[in-house]
């Protein structure tokens, strides 16, 4: 019997192959869809496999994780442009029943000469996972939302903080002069709601909303946990459309 983990996998890699056995990972008639730009109902999964199948692209799953009745993943797609994603389902009775996701074109190294999809790849500390939750949803509730700067060491650390955010370089400093009230980056990013904080062992994802240099984007932050700090730091932002472009009715998070 699959995994949770391995029928997203094989839900996935459809989009790739046009296999219509894909979509029977999903239940179908439970299936609750948050991308707005994908409809409901009409569409079948199969049939939509199928579709983008004919453009010939590439599925590249980097990492993958379960959380309960979550499985989240980050994700490199070969469409007709290179795309990071992180895609998260919900399961229910062995069936994906809920999607969400987080996209954004694949940029250039950053500062550091990082892309944003290297790094650490291993699952570890499992019997941490609960204490790493609650040390990212305080992160991001503390320093993301509130800016309560002066804690910023006791939760990312300090010598070695890897980024990968393609805006940021390494170092504890980058991160802070972003959060800055008075930073003078050439972006602007305001963080306004945390809505999930999923986790397996060292790795924790958080899902937020919030502003990019004014537009309402999401972000999702995957973050790599050591002795209770942040070591390491993925993201991606999307613009959240206006409610007028929704293919559906669900909202984003």
């Amino acid at each position: 019997m699959l995994s949770n983990k391995n029928k997203i996998r094989k839900l996935l890699n459809g989009i790739e192959t046009g296999d219509p056995d894909a979509a029977l990972v999903v239940n179908e008639q439970k299936y609750i869809q948050h991308n707005p730009h994908t409809k409901e109902g009409n569409i079948g999964l199969a049939e939509l496999f199928k579709q983008i199948a004919k453009t010939g692209p590439r599925v590249n799953m980097i990492r993958v994780f379960e959380d309960k009745d979550f499985v989240f993943a980050h994700m490199e797609y070969h469409f007709s442009t290179l795309k990071v994603a992180f895609e998260v389902f919900r399961f229910e009775d062995g069936f994906a029943v809920e999607h969400w996701d987080n996209m954004q074109l694949m940029q250039k190294v950053n500062a550091s000469g990082r892309s944003m999809l290297d790094g650490y790849l291993i699952t570890e500390d499992h019997d941490l996972t609960e204490f790493n939750r609650s040390r990212v949803s305080l992160f991001a509730n503390e320093i993301l939302i509130k800016r309560k700067l002066d804690l910023l060491i006791d939760f990312v650390c300090d010598d070695n903080f890897i980024q990968h955010s393609p805006l940021l370089a390494d170092g504890i400093s980058a991160l802070r002069s972003t959060l800055s009230a008075t930073s003078k980056q050439k972006y602007k990013i305001t963080y306004s709601k945390i809505h999930r904080v999923l986790a397996e062992g060292n790795f924790v994802l958080s899902v937020s909303e919030g502003l990019m240099d004014e537009k309402h984007c999401s972000f999702y932050d995957l973050y790599r946990i050591e002795k209770g700090k942040i070591v390491e730091h993925w993201d991606t932002i999307e613009p959240i459309p206006p409610r007028t472009e929704w293919k559906n009715d669900n909202g984003k998070f």
